[in-house]
């Protein structure tokens, strides 16, 4: 398998992971499908903006939808939203669908819906369309700064 960059960095930092391959699936919910994994435990990476124009980046389970409100209320901004696709590039260096919380051109403020402390290991983007990562939380927490917080709709 080829590696991303994602996996040069768990390599480099001596990060244990586990590594999935896929192809011709199009939302977070069938990759969790064809990796035989529960929904709850894959996570897809969004990026957004906050009113002080700062850049955040939140992870949540792929079945569920981020909460606006309580992001913002997690990072201290007044409010966020959704950065545009086109910005997603130039921004992160991440393609739509290939959008990993590591190996991002910056490092950005980075939370975790709480529900990851649920599991082991959490599921994400290996920073490549078609390529996933599984990581334990405190593990990826070596790697770039990440906190957890209840971000998810109800």
């Amino acid at each position: 398998m080829e590696k991303t960059n994602v996996m040069r960095v768990l390599d480099q930092k001596k990060v244990a992971y586990k590594s999935y391959t896929y192809s011709d699936v199009i939302s977070g919910i069938e990759v969790a499908e064809v990796l035989g994994e529960n929904p709850e435990q894959v996570f897809k990476t969004l990026v957004t903006i906050g009113a002080s124009k700062k850049n955040y980046v939140f992870m949540v389970p792929v079945c569920k939808e981020l909460d606006l409100k309580k992001a913002a209320k997690a990072v201290g901004e007044k409010s966020i939203q959704m950065i545009k696709a086109k910005e997603l590039l130039p921004l992160t260096g991440y393609v739509h669908g290939g959008c990993s919380p590591i190996g991002m051109k910056k490092l950005f403020t980075t939370t975790v819906d709480e529900s990851a402390v649920n599991f082991e290991t959490i599921i994400f983007s290996a920073g490549k369309i078609g390529y996933q990562v599984e990581v334990a939380l405190p593990d990826l927490q070596k790697v770039i700064p990440v906190k957890t917080a209840d971000i998810c709709e109800e």
